[in-house]
């Protein structure tokens, strides 16, 4: 059984409500409850790691105390966020330095964009991209993932050219025209009056399958402008649009961004990287390429390192991009 439909878990001696909502909110409490037990696990203490923990926990349990009118969930809230300043403090008293270095060992610590849970809530976004789009190509996969960002709250958003050309660069009309087509978009006028939308004139656009009645994300307004920001930053990346690096390139920047550990590494140490199955289907793209893109990234400043090995994608994010990670 996945994380998603476990119905409960234990954190710090409290079980988990198994009908705990929202249910991203269940679904974080249970993967700090697992992470807590494996790093003590650990033979080697990781104190940037343990910090992270802490600052999660108190997000995470400041939330719980709010939805479910516990005082003592907020006490533990208030606890977490005292332990996380406190070993910072070991942290950079032990390190003698706030950044680190590769020799030393020490992560950087960064200031990201995205908060854990709000990246949490963007890897459900980045999951609902391929079951969603109405045709298997990367350009429509990077349209679909952008306008639900637009639109995640109740269905509907606005949009200008400048928007579109941007993400889709020359294939917008031909991308948008199967949205359109297909009924998975719907627009109040043409598709070049969308096109040459400006600013001041925005397109307002309607997703029916986002449409508050069967709405599949829980998020509210400000996670879903945190949200969009931030997968706007990516796939607007200076180095990105240097290289003209096309749909896919761009969701596989953004697959990777998303899916980090505190240094920058890809994905749960436990699964040793990125399984390539799942990127190759958020990215439209077959497997075998997957290494060429990487590639790409690679020669953008995006990935430090990459390999393709025995299925996975491994690999670490560019230091200059890991404002940009979101934490699992």
């Amino acid at each position: 059984m996945s994380r998603e439909t476990r119905q409960g878990g234990k954190i710090a001696q409290r079980t988990v409500p198994y009908n705990l909502r929202p249910d991203a909110l269940r679904v974080e409490l249970i993967d700090l409850g697992d992470a807590f037990r494996a790093y003590q696990q650990r033979t080697e203490p990781d104190l940037v790691l343990l910090a992270t923990l802490h600052e999660r926990k108190a997000r995470a349990f400041a939330q719980w105390a709010e939805v479910a009118g516990i005082p003592s969930l907020q006490h533990e809230a208030d606890r977490a966020h005292k332990a996380a300043q406190t070993t910072r403090e070991m942290h950079h008293n032990r390190a003698g330095t706030v950044d680190g270095d590769a020799t030393s060992g020490n992560v950087p610590v960064v200031e990201r964009l995205l908060t854990p849970g709000q990246a949490l809530h963007g890897r459900t976004v980045l999951d609902h991209v391929p079951a969603q789009a109405p045709h298997p190509e990367a350009a429509v996969h990077l349209a679909v993932l952008m306008l639900t960002l637009r639109a995640a709250r109740n269905g509907t958003g606005n949009i200008t050219g400048q928007d579109l050309t941007s993400w889709l660069h020359g294939e917008a009309e031909p991308v948008l025209e199967k949205l359109v087509t297909t009924g998975w978009l719907r627009l109040p006028g043409t598709i070049t009056e969308a096109l040459t939308s400006r600013p001041e004139d925005p397109t307002a656009l309607t997703i029916p399958t986002l449409l508050p009645e069967q709405c599949p994300f829980t998020f509210g307004k400000n996670t879903r402008a945190k949200l969009s920001g931030w997968a706007q930053k990516v796939v607007g990346d200076r180095n990105l649009r240097k290289k003209k690096l096309g749909a896919a390139s761009r969701l596989l920047a953004l697959y990777t961004a998303a899916h980090t550990r505190p240094d920058g590494r890809l994905g749960h140490p436990e699964n040793d990287g990125l399984h390539l199955g799942r990127i190759a289907t958020f990215c439209a793209l077959p497997g075998e390429e997957i290494a060429e893109h990487a590639e790409l990234l690679l020669h953008a400043e995006w990935l430090a390192e990459a390999d393709t090995a025995d299925g996975q994608l491994r690999g670490r994010l560019a230091e200059r991009v890991l404002p940009l990670s979101g934490l699992l």
